[in-house]
């Protein structure tokens, strides 16, 4: 359930498509849908701007199968997070119009075959920035995220500390951006690096790359937070969706000011 669903129910009660039982039927649903092993949150769009995101590890197949198809039938685009293989097979099954991308795991029902996007009346745009080839993966999962939410970037890929001729050589891209995603294993230097070179938002997202004394992940969590660039904000490890989330969070409140829209 989003506004834009919402608008065009009552859009065709006034205009007599639609029924009182119609509509009644339809907002009994609100605001959410009991499947017994899970409550689809078809109110979430409404609250927050985005829609719920399934997380697929720990669910078997079937189960995800059936709160894509409820999330779906409500209008929103689905996206599935921490797939299998054998998981995403499935879904690309079930529904011929999604994609998938392997490198972060996700797959991605949109809300039709044919989306056309309604954004971008406004200039906004975010970068997500991988230390290395390693990274990609969690770079990827908020590649996805952004997606899925339909917000514009763009990704460098492989510029971290240990050749910052590299990173330096992309200055343009990095200044265009309104707001960056840094993912960074090994200590995560990269995060205080290109914060201290940007006036914008920094998202950091260690992860679990790195030799034993990474810790999985720790060293560069910690490396993050206790940078001394300012304007970092630091998710979990390994959290790619996190970090695409509140950029999308960041880009949308954004574009709501440069176009004058009005927030609740």
């Amino acid at each position: 359930m989003n506004e834009d669903t919402l608008k065009s129910w009552l859009s065709a009660y006034k205009a007599g498509r639609l029924s009182e039982a119609g509509l009644l039927s339809r907002l009994k649903a609100l605001p959410y849908q009991d499947l017994e092993f899970a409550k689809v949150d078809h109110h979430r769009a409404l609250r927050r701007g985005f829609p719920e995101v399934i997380y697929g590890e720990g669910k078997d197949i079937e189960q995800i199968l059936a709160i894509a198809r409820e999330l779906k039938a409500h209008g929103n685009p689905v996206l599935i997070t921490r797939l299998d293989d054998k998981k995403a097979a499935a879904l690309l099954k079930a529904f011929p119009q999604a994609h998938s991308n392997p490198k972060a795991r996700t797959v991605l029902v949109p809300q039709s075959a044919a989306k056309t996007s309604k954004r971008r009346k406004v200039l906004i745009q975010g970068l997500i920035i991988s230390a290395g080839t390693s990274d990609m993966g969690v770079a990827e999962e908020a590649a996805a995220t952004l997606e899925a939410f339909d917000y514009p970037f763009e990704r460098l890929y492989d510029v971290g500390v240990a050749g910052l001729h590299r990173l330096m050589g992309h200055r343009d891209l990095i200044g265009r951006a309104d707001a960056i995603i840094v993912v960074a294993g090994m200590e995560g230097a990269l995060a205080s690096v290109v914060a201290g070179l940007v006036d914008v938002p920094v998202i950091a997202v260690p992860t679990s790359v790195g030799y034993g004394a990474s810790f999985g992940g720790i060293a560069a969590l910690l490396g993050m937070l206790t940078g001394c660039a300012g304007g970092v904000a630091v998710v979990n490890i390994d959290s790619g969706f996190a970090a695409g989330y509140m950029l999308a969070m960041i880009l949308r409140n954004l574009e709501r000011r440069l176009s004058g829209a009005k927030s609740i």
